[in-house]
């Protein structure tokens, strides 16, 4: 008569490979996107409080994106026309055009605020004629920080005013002006804009739960593999007397 027996024999290769590189990968993963999520949650959190602060004036105090940016503010100043800019290939409501940044000089200081007034439609290369006033204004906007895209594409920045897109890197190398470090998103009851249309999507912490969840389950599945590799079955002949 036969019987099975199961030992724990681990092997050396499926353990190096599991053991070693899968499942620590998998649980780091996971880990990390637990942490993509909380920072998700906090800055969530931090859109909605600032955005529920009161309008305060923005003056030559220095102060950080950091400490300002989803806040309203408002300005007075005077925008420059030389230092505008054009960023093509904007979309609103799957119309081509443009967005329009122009320089703000703070009042009583030699820093400069860069204003987004808005979308504009228009295709091709040709940035759109724009009239910008040149007295004093007061402007309100949704403080902001640009950031390049993935993929940057090198462009000149001598050839025209109109651009790719907008870093304050290049916009400080290409204008020689001192600029804050972050721009305002003109709100739509202040003057001299165009359409706006800010997006105030709260950022979802769902996305990276669900991912981390996944990252856990491979996670499990490669332990129990790594188990299943590990137990070796053997039959034994089991003898007996018959009377």
């Amino acid at each position: 008569m036969a019987k099975s027996t199961f030992h724990f024999h681990p092997r050396l290769f499926p353990s190096l490979l599991i053991l070693g590189v899968m499942l620590p990968l998998f649980i780091s993963l996971g880990i990390w996107q637990i942490d993509r999520a909380e920072q998700k949650r906090t800055l969530a959190n931090t859109m909605e409080m600032r955005r529920k602060m009161p309008v305060e004036a923005l003056t030559d105090t220095p102060l950080t994106a950091d400490e300002l940016e989803f806040r309203t503010l408002s300005v007075t100043g005077y925008f420059i026309p030389a230092g505008q800019i054009v960023i093509s290939n904007r979309k609103y409501l799957g119309k081509p055009g443009f967005h329009i940044i122009t320089p703000l000089q703070i009042e009583g200081s030699k820093k400069h605020l860069l204003i987004n007034r808005g979308w504009l439609a228009g295709t091709g290369n040709t940035p759109p004629r724009i009239e910008t006033p040149t007295e004093r204004i007061t402007l309100t906007g949704q403080i902001n920080r640009p950031s390049a895209p993935a993929i940057e594409l090198d462009f000149d920045l001598k050839a025209s005013n109109l651009w790719p897109y907008l870093t304050l890197e290049n916009y400080m190398h290409w204008s020689k002006l001192e600029i804050v470090p972050f721009i305002m998103l003109l709100s739509p009851e202040s003057p001299h804009g165009f359409v706006r249309s800010w997006e105030t999507a709260r950022p979802g912490e769902g996305m990276h739960l669900g991912y981390a969840t996944q990252w856990f389950a491979f996670a499990l599945m490669a332990f129990l593999l790594w188990l299943k590799l590990s137990v070796e079955r053997t039959k034994a002949i089991q003898s007996g007397a018959t009377a």
